[in-house]
């Protein structure tokens, strides 16, 4: 935690919108596909009444909005031996999505999340866990989420555009400050931030019995939210 900690303070960034995990925010048995969110995408903020455009910090950067969103389902690769012995690859279907952002410019930054789909009684949900970035300091959504750690969004999909609204870290704090909320978590000094560390059993109880209501945790109003526009 402490070489996060380090990281952050090289990028400008010692403030956190996201709540995080170390595990997923998901069982197995809730994983849903949705091939209508494939495509690419571009990215527009959205400002709630906590989000801290009003005190002139905006908490998107560059490339959360400006990039092009890509949005695949993952695809396993194997090498198997027909029966003549030769070489010949097969590709596997998997269960979550592979999220790119690239930018529209003419350099390498680019970031890759691993996106997963999940229902909650009726809500539809997403996980995301990084696995490749560059250009840190560019993206609000690498920053947050640099580690393998998971973030969690509620997604609310509406033909060519989509909502993805990210729980909030402050909110998730005040939710456990006020016993709420039961959840595993530890606290960093050194990046002064939760860090949830409950297993994805405990976690999925607790969307259960605190997302579907706004008294608890209102989505129209995270502090970070993002409109996506389909482009193609």
């Amino acid at each position: 935690m402490i070489l996060i900690g380090i990281i952050l303070l090289l990028t400008g960034c010692t403030d956190f919108f996201m709540i995080c995990s170390l595990n997923p925010f998901y069982l197995e048995k809730n994983i849903r596909l949705m091939p209508e969110i494939e495509g690419k995408w571009s990215g527009l903020p959205i400002y709630s009444a906590i989000s801290n455009k009003a005190n002139g910090h905006d908490v998107w950067r560059q490339m959360d909005t400006t990039a092009v969103w890509t949005i695949k389902r993952a695809f396993s690769k194997e090498t198997r031996k027909t029966k003549q012995g030769k070489d010949s690859v097969v590709f596997t279907p998997m269960d979550h999505y592979n999220v790119k952002l690239q930018s529209t410019l003419a350099d390498s930054t680019r970031y890759h999340f691993w996106m997963v789909l999940f229902t909650v009684d009726k809500g539809m949900y997403a996980d995301f866990m990084p696995m490749e970035n560059t250009g840190l300091e560019k993206s609000r959504f690498a920053i947050e989420s640099y580690y393998k750690i998971h973030t969690l969004a509620r997604i609310d999909l509406s033909g060519n555009r989509f909502k993805i609204a990210w729980l909030g870290a402050e909110q998730m704090k005040e939710m456990i400050e006020k016993k709420r909320v039961r959840v595993n978590y530890q606290w960093s000094n050194s990046t002064n931030r939760l860090l949830l560390t409950g297993s994805s059993e405990q976690l999925t109880g607790m969307i259960e019995k605190y997302a579907g209501e706004a008294r608890f945790i209102d989505w129209d109003n995270q502090p970070a939210m993002l409109k996506l526009t389909r482009l193609n």
